[in-house]
């Protein structure tokens, strides 16, 4: 079925673009081919179901030649692939049955949630290089997916066993507790505590073995931190909970099994946030075309992209991406530079310019001179960058200040409660008096003032639209005293916006454009199609170095190139006098009245840019920064902010550097893959109201832990003074540990009832 544009003019069939009725049903040679392939492969009902319009169709991507795949014992080949582009179920559909229908390729399943496709094929009856530009064809963006670093299987395997313990004997522990008022059998009070013990032995010598290993490197080093005391309580429990269960007795194992599910858990947070930044920086490497072509006595020839030396000649052409850091030696043209600046819009280079390696050519020809080699080049030096910011150590928290004071003054009280006892008394109530004491003082309580808070505060800030790596950041995040924030991506939206243009001036630049795939052509094209403009037929167009797009359009020659100011576009036929069309970044609604909103918080705002001098300042103008600091290239964001207690927000791929470097480091949702996997947190929201909120909780969640630990210590002064003084029995000392926990808790649970009371004021 014909579909037609808002204005009753028939659309692409494929993309959707509005264009006239002489260009046939597809607005490009590239949706033509599109098209093809999906109905060659007998899925035209995809254009009556899907959810969203596909991209418009780019140049294939190249270098895929050098990429090896794993051989499989049957001859064939399997590799997995990362598919950018994908927004909708659709997508993903038309994706993988157009892979699956492909003669040679044997499997092919592809996720929606991760844009990854698992691929197996014949090698001899096809080639990677033809199965990616099968992927490119559909105007989807495929690219080597790089090996991911594992988890700690161990340490996960821990917390399984630990929270399977925890959960059976709080089970088992119930029943007993019923069993004093119902009247339990003896027998199987017995059976109950005897099981209890054997779930919960492996957890105290097996799974907590990372706190017994931590806390004796910590005294082999002469240093008292949380571990210590953590071990101590571990082991006094089971040891308690042993001898109990030959006696007969209760033996509180509930308690220690629960303690050691919760830590692990905190342990594995804290290595998912290591493991997040390996795989960043091996994202961004990703981005460097792996085939190179060098200029050679006999021409050129394509060679991997590691074998380049410096002094080396490569050539670059237009829909390729620069290889390797150099300076253009020959030609001129317009590079996408997103990747190193963070600037929307495409930089004009010639002669004589530096170029990196990564940045996408968009037109013309160039020649460049290597200087970097591939471990050298910026890109590297940026993902080397966040492999070495990923290992900041963590900070420690106020109970870990506090623990070897309470370590040694437990230590100290327990030693001179034997000490008193067994001069006056004997062995028996020595013993006794100093198991209540060490019981009573068991550092539960101590433990879990900062995870249960950070917890609280974690929930708090997700409901309200930020997610938090982990309770660290959290507690950095209550110690920043300035907000750094990205204009492209952060301040503004991700496209750029047609700010000035006539409907006739619009649909000549949009009918050039449109095969373009960079910045200015979406923004013109995206425009059209919005006021429903017809696409123009433009002929033998042509990208001229120097001056921009040119093509034929109803007899005349037409030119679109740079403008004499930052996002201002000239538009001219032959001898005929030159028309300005501007663009504009896109202000986010809710910028404005966030910042205000920070700095009434008594919080400096900053804006870092890349941009243009001139461009970034009209908009921190607008969002009402106190400061803007624009021209810096990524290395200059990560210095501005190393050191300083800043929250950096941004969401480009050149920001990882900068939210390893700040204080606490959040991107934007739709931002760069790489920056969402080593950022401390993720705005899920098109808003940057959602900071606000963040902020608020980490405040409410450090007053809660300052607020558990001075509870949690009175309750342990008074505790302990009472079981040295024999007034409490190892019976009522394990009684008595719960209501350490429970104040913590309900310290814990004031967070959420402080946010919604400050949201209502």
């Amino acid at each position: 079925m014909e579909e037609e544009a808002a204005s009753g003019l028939p659309c692409c069939a494929h993309c959707g673009a509005a264009m006239e009725a002489s260009l046939g049903r597809y607005c490009c040679h590239g949706c033509e081919t599109a098209a093809a392939i999906i109905s060659g492969a007998g899925l035209d009902r995809y254009y009556t179901e899907r959810e969203a319009l596909p991209p418009r169709p780019g140049a294939p991507v190249q270098g895929w030649s050098s990429v090896l795949p794993e051989r499989l014992p049957d001859g064939h080949c399997s590799l997995r692939l990362q598919i950018d582009g994908m927004t909708c179920a659709s997508c993903v559909w038309v994706t993988e049955k157009v892979l699956q229908a492909t003669d040679g390729v044997e499997e092919a399943q592809v996720s929606y949630g991760t844009g990854r496709a698992t691929l197996r094929w014949d090698p001899q009856r096809i080639d990677l290089e033809k199965i990616a530009a099968r992927i490119s064809a559909l105007g989807y963006r495929p690219r080597p997916l790089e090996a991911a670093p594992t988890w700690d299987r161990a340490l996960l395997l821990r917390l399984g066993v630990a929270t399977f313990a925890a959960m059976n004997t709080m089970m088992l522990a119930i029943s007993v507790y019923l069993g004093w008022w119902e009247g339990m059998d003896p027998r199987y009070s017995a059976l109950f505590r005897w099981i209890q013990l054997l779930l919960a032995t492996p957890v105290a010598l097996w799974a907590a073995g990372p706190f017994f290993a931590a806390a004796a490197q910590g005294l082999r080093h002469r240093l008292l931190h949380m571990d210590l005391p953590v071990s101590l309580g571990i082991a006094v429990l089971y040891g308690h909970g042993v001898v109990a269960t030959l006696l007969g007795e209760d033996a509180y194992l509930d308690s220690l099994t629960m303690l050691v599910a919760l830590l692990l858990m905190g342990r594995v947070l804290e290595q998912r946030g290591r493991t997040q930044a390996a795989a960043a920086a091996a994202s961004l490497a990703a981005v460097l075309p792996s085939v190179v072509r060098r200029v050679t006595p006999d021409g050129v020839e394509n060679i991997a992209a590691e074998k380049l030396a410096v002094g080396d000649e490569i050539v670059v052409a237009s829909g390729e991406e620069v290889g390797a850091d150099g300076v253009v030696m020959r030609g001129e043209g317009s590079l996408r530079m997103a990747l190193v600046t963070g600037e929307s819009a495409p930089v004009r280079v010639v002669a004589g310019d530096r170029v990196v390696a990564g940045a996408a050519l968009l037109e013309g020809n160039l020649r460049l001179r290597v200087d970097a080699v591939a471990a050298e080049s910026l890109v590297s030096r940026m993902a080397k960058g966040l492999l070495q910011a990923g290992d900041r150590p963590v900070e420690p928290t106020l109970p870990d200040r506090v623990a070897p004071w309470f370590t040694a003054a437990t230590l100290l009280v327990s030693t001179l409660t034997f000490t008193g006892w067994y001069l006056t008394g004997g062995l028996e109530p020595a013993l006794r008096a100093t198991v209540a004491v060490l019981v009573v003082a068991c550092p539960c309580a101590l433990a879990l003032a900062a995870p249960l808070a950070s917890a609280a505060g974690l929930g708090a800030a997700a409901r309200r639209g930020v997610l938090l790596r982990s309770g660290d950041v959290l507690r950095r995040l209550a110690e920043v005293k300035e907000v750094a924030l990205d204009k492209t991506g952060t301040l503004t939206g991700e496209e750029l916006e047609v700010e000035e243009a006539s409907d006739a001036d619009l649909r000549i630049a949009a009918a050039l454009e449109r095969e373009s795939i960079h910045p200015v052509a979406r923004a013109l094209v995206g425009e059209a199609m919005r006021r429903g403009i017809p696409l123009a037929e433009a002929l033998k167009v042509q990208e001229v170095a120097g001056e921009g797009i040119s093509g034929i359009i109803g007899g005349k020659r037409w030119v679109l190139g740079r403008g004499e100011r930052g996002g201002e576009l000239s538009l001219h036929a032959d001898g005929e006098i030159p028309r300005r069309l501007r663009l504009k970044d896109r202000l986010r609604p809710d910028a404005a009245p966030t910042v205000a909103a920070l700095k009434a918080r008594g919080l400096r705002v900053v804006m870092l840019s890349g941009d243009h001098h001139d461009v970034a300042m009209q908009i921190g103008k607008a969002a009402g920064v106190d400061e803007v600091v624009a021209e810096l290239r990524p290395e200059g964001k990560a210095a501005w902010l190393r050191g300083r207690p800043t929250l950096f927000v941004g969401d480009g791929l050149n920001d990882g550097p900068a939210l390893r470097a700040a204080a606490v480091g959040i991107a934007m949702a739709k931002g760069a893959a790489s920056s969402l996997m080593i950022a401390d947190g993720v705005v899920v929201t098109e808003a940057l109201g959602p900071l606000l909120a963040g902020l608020r909780a980490a405040e409410y969640s450090r007053a809660a832990v300052r607020g558990n630990l001075r509870r949690s210590l009175v309750y342990n002064l008074c505790a302990v003074a009472a079981a040295a003084a024999g007034l409490v029995n190892p019976l009522v000392a394990a009684l008595l540990m719960p209501l350490s926990s429970g104040l913590v808790i309900w310290g814990a649970a004031r967070i959420e009832r402080q946010l919604v009371k400050e949201s209502e004021g």
